[in-house]
């Protein structure tokens, strides 16, 4: 079937549709109940841009449904097996300064701009679209094709859990939520949170007033601060000096000024997404590998700091830890401190820790706990997916295998693995396939997020050749 006509037809609607989308501030909010007594789980924003999409797809005869606005689908075409796309409509939060309005949804010099253009707006767009070139050309799928579209992506999937438990999910299909050519593993990803109670600080000596750092445990935090009090002021002036010799020693990036009787102490890093680390600076453990400099009236404080710089500090492999495992289907695990917080009670920080597929979640546990033990360190659980794996000669990824390399003419590259958690391991039969190309800088959770115009015609064009081939009747898993 020629379908390259009908995939043009769409470029000009299939932007401004992404432009407005852009132009929805939709940050996972808290839950709000509207003036008509409605309530939305994932605030305003979240649900304009769910409505939003559901009215467009109703406008062009899709049939539609939403879940308590927990999350929803568009439906083409019938059969008795479902092919899924899966994809989510909220974004992380637009942090620091850009070089254009994150929520503009503009065009310039060859590409969309805006927060959510490749995570994961502009793939779901890029999806709907194929949908619709295959409608246009009066295709009739042998199965129905289902996106759905999840609204808590980038928090903790409670959308998604309630969308499943009341309707049975696809019987297999992508997720626009990865990299080309396609993903076909997704390691293990769990979130733990490593606190220490603290009794009443001595009223003499160097106080930690406040510390702070981070906003999401998937996201290397690219800003720290601490508030420290002394009744000397030989004691900030040693502080000064210790900071001066730490910076020159280091070449990062720190300040130092006085808020009336205290001292604020700032650290910058680079900011980027939780799973590949190495890939930025953590301005938190810039911060601990200064405070380790320092002697705190508290001696669980200085206890916490050094547990922190020994065993967590600048490394990304979990090492420090006793949990740097490695296989050769996925590579090394990583480890992202996202968030520390602080008060006169308590000290914490929060990881995301992506392990190898052969890896059991329980042998990361007991790993740890030998080390948390001997720093007198509490252990919260606060979610764990397991990892998925299909094997590279499996139906599935030989097919969109084989779609991508007739689009692209790339024939370098091959299936991954990668560190990301995306919807693939929310349903069965499921793999991330697109939109990030090889090559193409990773800008997802960073600022100045953009897509270039033809990677998103690019993505079409793929899209709708995938939802063609898969939803045929010569395709099958086995």
């Amino acid at each position: 079937m020629n379908l390259a006509q009908y995939v043009e037809q769409q470029k000009g609607p299939a932007v401004r549709t992404l432009k407005e989308l852009i132009r929805i501030k939709s940050d996972a909010g808290d839950p709000v109940t509207s003036a008509s007594g409605e309530f939305f789980p994932f605030g305003q924003g979240v649900q304009d841009a769910f409505a939003y999409m559901l009215s467009k797809a109703e406008e062009y005869g899709f049939r539609t449904e939403d879940i308590d606005h927990y999350g929803g689908h568009i439906d083409f075409g019938e059969g008795e097996e479902t092919l899924g796309v899966v994809g989510h409509l909220d974004v992380v939060p637009a942090l620091g300064e850009w070089d254009f309005d994150p929520y503009g949804g503009e065009e310039k010099d060859g590409f969309i701009t805006g927060r959510g253009t490749t995570d994961d707006k502009g793939p779901v767009v890029a999806a709907f679209y194929a949908m619709k070139a295959l409608k246009d050309a009066g295709y009739e799928p042998k199965r129905r094709i289902r996106l759905i579209l999840g609204l808590d992506e980038e928090t903790n999937w409670k959308g998604m859990d309630y969308y499943l438990e009341r309707v049975k999910a696809p019987d297999f299909g992508i997720t626009p939520d990865g990299d080309f050519p396609v993903i076909n593993g997704e390691k293990g990803l769990c979130d733990l949170e490593i606190a220490k109670k603290l009794p009443k600080s001595p009223a003499k000596g160097l106080q930690l007033s406040r510390l702070s750092g981070g906003t999401a445990r998937n996201i290397v935090p690219d800003a720290a601060r601490a508030v420290v009090k002394s009744d000397f002021k030989e004691t900030y002036d040693h502080i000064r000096n210790e900071l001066a010799e730490y910076r020159e020693e280091t070449g990062y990036r720190l300040k130092a000024k006085g808020v009336g009787q205290a001292l604020e102490i700032t650290a910058e890093g680079k900011a980027c997404h939780g799973a590949s680390p190495q890939d930025g600076l953590n301005a938190i453990s810039v911060l601990f590998g200064f405070l380790g400099r320092l002697n705190f009236a508290s001696d669980d404080i200085n206890e916490f700091i050094e547990f922190y710089n020994h065993h967590i500090g600048f490394q990304c492999s979990g090492e420090g830890m006793n949990i740097g495992f490695e296989d050769e289907a996925s590579g090394k695990l990583t480890m992202n401190n996202g968030i520390v917080t602080y008060d006169q009670e308590s000290i914490a920080i929060e990881l995301n820790v992506r392990y190898p597929v052969t890896v059991d979640v329980e042998q990361l546990y007991q790993a740890v706990m030998p080390i948390l033990d001997r720093y007198n360190l509490g252990l919260v659980k606060n979610g764990n997916q397991n990892p998925l794996y299909f094997p590279p000669d499996s139906p599935l990824i030989t097919t969109l295998m084989d779609i991508y390399r007739t689009k692209t003419g790339d024939t370098e590259h091959g299936p991954m693995v990668i560190g990301g958690g995306t919807y693939a391991k929310a349903c069965p039969n499921m793999v991330a396939f697109g939109g990030l190309f090889p090559g193409d800088p990773d800008i997802m959770h960073q600022r100045n997020e953009k897509i270039a115009a033809d990677r998103f015609f690019q993505m079409i064009d793929i899209y709708t050749e995938t939802l063609y081939r898969l939803s045929s009747e010569d395709f099958s898993l086995k």
